[in-house]
């Protein structure tokens, strides 16, 4: 017997044409499309051809036409700022996106132009955004506080015409000035910006720059509120720069037709919502989570957003999550399986949610490393309520797969982001390029096309998209990620193509050994690498970050999660070493830097990555590697 997921799922796949068409009805359009699907230029398949429409309208101005005026669109919460908060209805939202669209066309920013957005969680992050999409300028927005050379990287790539940007941001109680930094990279690229606009925060005051620098406050007290321009379902609505493995940032282009259709349709089967809830996603603008689910899907569907200037602890305790649904009645909450492990190492027990009511709280999704099993049940356990692992990336825009609530709510299996979401034909192939047996390991990739939203190229760079993409599997989309699917249809993501290790000729996952790790009492967060050995070509090595309050000696801990790999996985592992470190490296959205760690074992040259959130997390790898037997790799 089918269920509304089995059916949604086989018509995406049979009819994508009819599928997405019905679904995209529910969109205003100031011209509808020619063609769904446009798949006269292969590999470049477009959605809505010919079709125009606006995204900012979609987002504001429907829903204060439509009845929902008053209500609540964005609520920011900041308690880095002295627990400010300040809520936006749609109609004031619109309101200030239209005068600041305004400043934008009085600065020269038309149609097609780019636009850099530098700039920390404040609402005017968002509204800087929702701006560029009402003029139908491109935006691309970069995580304040990224260094120089990498922001020069990315305005010689964009082009922008304007820069946005605010004097600083807030790390917890750190206050790191962005104009420094700003005018660093300006120095450092070949493409000079016409000019800047700059918030001043009271945290810090920046220097402006005479004849280039615009005071934000200054500017929106005598602008104009201009009306939303119609662009093209195929123009880019923004580029946003994802880490390539040659170093060079790769641009990810999102259209604006197929972007807000598949991200409408996401929040009511996907994530379970409907218009007026109240959905947090606990991320950055910076990352495609913020795009997606801060500032543009929330929006689409006529539910309030959640902007949050802060930590999952630390701002000011491991209670900070359950205070922000608590005081806004959250009905849903997506973020990284990394914040859930940090507030789990703080407050193992548990304790400080019985403080705050968590009533109105329906579902956590999870998504960005692999949630390990520990975490999901510790997480299932303590809330209560269905903990939801999902896949997607920067690329896609959306879930790859996922349990979709929306539709059909699937038994959770711990491990596994359950099935492919409608439209992504999801395929495990050796390098043959041929389906791998039920149960065995292999690359997970897509078949094409992709369904909309998903990147259709590369900013300016076609063949880059094709070679980074599509060459390695013809006919497929490589999502660099490694898995297989279980005899019920679940999928299981076990870890990037580069971390399945080959321990003389068996190809291993370290993400399962990670959940074996996880599994132990007094681990808080793990993980494992594989570094070169001479006799077994690559030999696995485990770091465990252990919860607060552990006393117990480590040599012990050691000897008991080797033993647990040995007994789980087998001797076929080889794992015999692992060290305990009071950190990992992680990128400032919660990734762990494995492939930086292998390059430390393996006694490799590295560049420090540029989002790495806390430098200093290396060096004591590096010290904890030497301990063990591995030489430095930064020796003199």
């Amino acid at each position: 017997m089918t269920n509304a997921y089995d059916e949604a799922y086989r018509r995406s796949i049979e009819d994508p044409e009819g599928f997405w068409g019905e679904i995209a009805e529910d969109v205003r359009w100031i011209k509808k499309w020619d063609k769904v699907l446009d798949d006269t230029n292969k590999p470049f398949y477009r959605w809505f051809t010919g079709g125009e429409l606006n995204t900012c309208y979609n987002a504001l101005d429907r829903h204060v036409e439509e009845g929902r005026a008053d209500q609540a669109a964005l609520i920011y919460d900041s308690p880095v700022t002295g627990n400010t908060v300040k809520t936006f209805t749609f109609r004031e939202l619109r309101d200030e996106v239209a005068k600041f669209a305004g400043v934008l066309v009085a600065n020269g920013v038309g149609k097609g132009d780019r636009v850099i957005i530098y700039m920390p969680m404040v609402p005017e992050a968002a509204i800087a955004m929702l701006a560029c999409a009402r003029i139908g300028a491109v935006h691309s927005v970069v995580f304040g506080g990224f260094a120089s050379n990498e922001l020069a990287v990315r305005i010689d790539d964009a082009k922008p015409k304007l820069i946005i940007t605010a004097s600083c941001g807030i790390e917890v109680s750190r206050v790191i000035e962005y104009m420094p930094l700003l005018n660093g990279a300006i120095d450092l690229a070949k493409h000079k910006p016409d000019g800047c606009i700059v918030l001043q925060r009271p945290e810090a005051k920046a220097e402006l720059t005479e004849r280039r620098d615009v005071d934000w406050s200054e500017a929106m007290e005598g602008a104009e509120a201009v009306d939303c321009v119609p662009v093209l379902a195929t123009d880019p609505l923004y580029i946003l720069y994802t880490s390539g493995t040659t170093g060079e940032p790769k641009g990810v282009v999102r259209d604006n037709g197929g972007h807000l259709v598949a991200l409408k349709w996401s929040m009511k089967n996907v994530y379970g919502v409907e218009p007026g809830d109240v959905y947090w996603a606990a991320s950055d603008v910076g990352w495609v989570v913020g795009h997606s689910y801060i500032v543009y899907a929330p929006l689409f569907h006529g539910c309030t957003s959640i902007l949050y200037e802060g930590k999952p602890v630390g701002t000011p305790d491991a209670g900070a999550f359950w205070r922000v649904i608590s005081d806004h009645k959250v009905n849903v909450l997506f973020t990284a399986p990394t914040a859930f492990r940090a507030i789990k190492r703080e407050d193992p027990d548990g304790l400080l949610m019985k403080d705050y009511d968590l009533s109105s709280f329906r579902y956590l999704f999870l998504a960005g490393e692999r949630t390990d099993p520990d975490t999901l049940h510790w997480a299932e356990e303590k809330i209560g309520v269905p903990v939801i692992d999902h896949w997607w990336q920067t690329e896609t825009g959306w879930a790859i797969a996922a349990n979709c609530v929306g539709l059909h709510q699937f038994p959770v299996k711990p491990g596994s982001p359950t099935k492919a979401a409608p439209g992504w034909n999801v395929r495990i192939l050796n390098a043959e390029n041929e389906p791998v047996k039920t149960g065995d390991i292999g690359a997970l990739c897509v078949k094409l096309p992709l369904p909309p939203s998903s990147l259709p190229t590369l900013w300016n760079a076609d063949d880059r998209f094709v070679e980074s993409y599509l060459k390695e599997f013809p006919g497929h989309y490589k999502t660099e990620d490694a898995g297989y699917r279980d005899e019920d249809g679940y999928l299981y993501i076990m870890a990037r193509t580069d971390d399945i290790i080959n321990v003389a000729g068996h190809r291993l996952s370290t993400g399962g050994m990670e959940e074996v790790l996880a599994n132990h009492p007094d681990v808080a967060e793990c993980a494992v690498i594989g570094v070169a050995d001479d006799l077994k070509g690559q030999l696995p090595v485990g770091f465990l970050v252990l919860k607060a309050g552990v006393t117990k000696d480590h040599t012990e801990i050691v000897s008991e999660v080797v033993a647990m790999v040995r007994e789980q996985i087998g001797p076929v592992a080889a794992f015999k070493q692992a060290v305990v470190v009071n950190g990992l490296p992680k990128t400032r959205s919660g990734k762990i830097l494995r492939g930086t760690m292998q390059k430390i074992a393996d006694n490799e040259e590295y560049k420090m990555p540029a989002t790495i959130d806390d430098p200093a997390v290396l060096d004591e790898m590096d010290e904890a590697l030497q301990g063990i037997g591995y030489a430095s790799a930064r020796e003199g």
